[in-house]
């Protein structure tokens, strides 16, 4: 994945708003006024927040009559997914390391003790 398109991702991801919107998206398509329900916000602040995640490849618009819904591209958050991944080894790692060397601590405490 191009640092350009991760660096779109994670930045549209940084909103609560945007992350609330994927996450009605993930049940399917839906209009902006749909979407702006749940919000306290204008329907131009949505639209907004739209055109972010669109932009990021996050969701995109078709055309039904004379309404735009909007749909979650997965694919693109599959690909964020994937590129967290490769981190999650290393994280794994370090907590198995911490894991044992608090394991050792415990252990050498509790033959003090005896």
């Amino acid at each position: 994945m191009h640092a350009e398109v991760l660096n779109r991702a994670f930045s549209a991801l940084a909103d609560p708003t945007r992350r609330a919107i994927l996450a009605r998206l993930a049940s399917g398509k839906a209009t902006v006024n749909e979407l702006a329900e749940p919000f306290a916000m204008t329907q131009p602040a949505i639209s907004k927040h739209i055109k972010v995640l669109e932009q990021a490849g996050l969701i995109s618009r078709g055309r039904v009559a004379q309404t735009r819904p909007c749909k979650l591209e997965a694919a693109r958050l599959k690909e964020v997914a994937q590129w967290l991944d490769a981190y999650c080894s290393l994280w794994e790692d370090s907590f198995d390391r911490l894991d044992a060397y608090l394991q050792s601590t415990q252990e050498g405490n509790q033959d003090e003790h005896q």
